[in-house]
């Protein structure tokens, strides 16, 4: 016998530091694997992560400092601060009709939005459908938490992406638990119809799924005449099971910031503030000051934002399209392409060769799920140049195979 375990009791593993299955289990980010391949490598022009090239706009910054010249570097509100909280109200109210303070909270990045939504309603053995392909993060949260999560994929043709409706509703049983959806959708770029909104909405509503909407690319919408991407706030009101959840790094430039909130039934307000609190605790007080900036002085940036993305996008398909074996539609939303091109059959694979032979770093298909294997994702927030330069290392590399 160990005498160093008590009689009746297992002995410990070799290791002593095992983590839970269903956390061993997470898929480990394949943009990450091939944005480490590029380390090292000389001369590599990164369109992998979901970023722009440009710097927080210096109104933003400048607010930012204003406040730690004026000592803002105390905690918060679980919440949010009160200016913040109001000047989003007022935002949402702007873009989605009427919204209370009560039905906003402030946190600690978009993605730390995601968990927490995720954690007021979902939980072990709870069943969870996703639309995918889809940024990794909001299909691994729920099994963080040991929900089970089915997948429904979308469908590239030759009007680009598209969503099968019944196939959803299908999918969205009795019993199920919540719906996760992104839309306009990294990576492919997919916008959700306002019809098809409704009608999962009705759907759902008759079962009593939750909806989880992470809106944080409603801005980069390319619809003539259509300020934002149509939102289940338009349609929902604020005390349904319906959750938003958006972030300043898209619109505004803020990605280092980490700043984002969400929109939900002010009856999960208290729990949510308990959450905060045993999560990030508040968002950095000069932070939100920043945030607040660029909700009241903004506008006019974002406008010139989308338009600049509009062009980088039409730049990039026209280039691309000239390239043999590309197939390439210009999306109606968000800041990427996600297209097929030949040897993305292996995704993972073709994105580390092109690091080591083109110096082009993409994203593989296989990161937003099987659903995106034979493709490959391109973030277009950049200069036209950059483009340019980036499709000409791609040709060179497709002629010489």
């Amino acid at each position: 016998m160990n005498p160093a375990v008590a009689p009746g009791l297992p002995a410990a593993t070799t290791t002593g530091a095992d983590a839970r299955d269903n956390v061993r289990a997470l898929r480990s980010s394949q943009i990450r694997e091939v944005a480490n391949a590029g380390l090292g490598v000389a001369d590599v022009l990164p369109f992998w992560f979901g970023e722009s090239d440009r710097a927080t706009p210096a109104f933003i910054c400048q607010a930012a400092t204003a406040a730690l010249g004026q000592g803002a570097t105390f905690y918060s509100h679980n919440l949010g601060i009160a200016p913040l909280r109001e000047a989003l109200a007022s935002y949402v109210t702007r873009l989605h009709g009427p919204t209370a303070v009560d039905h906003v909270a402030v946190t600690s990045s978009g993605v730390s939005a995601l968990m927490l939504a995720t954690q007021l309603v979902a939980g072990a053995g709870d069943r969870v459908v996703a639309v995918t392909p889809l940024w990794p993060n909001l299909v691994e949260i729920p099994k963080i938490l040991g929900a089970e999560v089915q997948t429904v994929g979308l469908r590239f043709g030759a009007q680009g992406w598209s969503l099968d409706v019944d196939q959803l509703l299908a999918a969205l049983t009795p019993g199920t638990r919540l719906l996760l959806l992104n839309s306009p959708n990294n990576p492919t770029g997919w916008v959700m119809s306002r019809d098809d909104q409704r009608t999962v909405l009705d759907h759902c509503r008759r079962l009593g799924i939750w909806i989880i909407a992470d809106e944080v690319y409603e801005r980069l919408s390319y619809v003539q005449g259509d300020e934002i991407a149509p939102s289940f706030l338009d349609l929902a009101s604020r005390d349904e099971r319906v959750i938003c959840v958006n972030s300043f790094s898209k619109a505004w430039l803020m990605t280092g910031w980490r700043l984002g909130w969400i929109v939900a039934p002010a009856a999960l307000m208290d729990d949510l503030g308990k959450l905060i609190e045993y999560n990030t605790s508040c968002s950095p007080v000069f932070v939100q000051q920043a945030g607040i900036a660029a909700l009241t002085q903004g506008e006019a940036f974002v406008q010139q934002l989308v338009g600049d993305l509009r062009a980088s996008r039409d730049h990039l398909v026209r280039a691309l399209s000239t390239l043999p074996g590309v197939q390439v539609k210009a999306p109606p939303g968000a800041m990427y392409l996600f297209f097929s091109l030949p040897g993305a059959g292996q995704s993972l694979a073709l994105c580390k060769t092109l690091v080591r032979e083109a110096g082009l770093g993409l994203a593989p298909g296989s990161a937003f799920g099987p659903e995106g294997e034979g493709f490959v994702r391109w973030c277009y927030a950049c200069d036209p140049a950059r483009l340019d330069a980036g499709v000409a290392r791609l040709q060179r590399y497709l002629a010489s195979r």
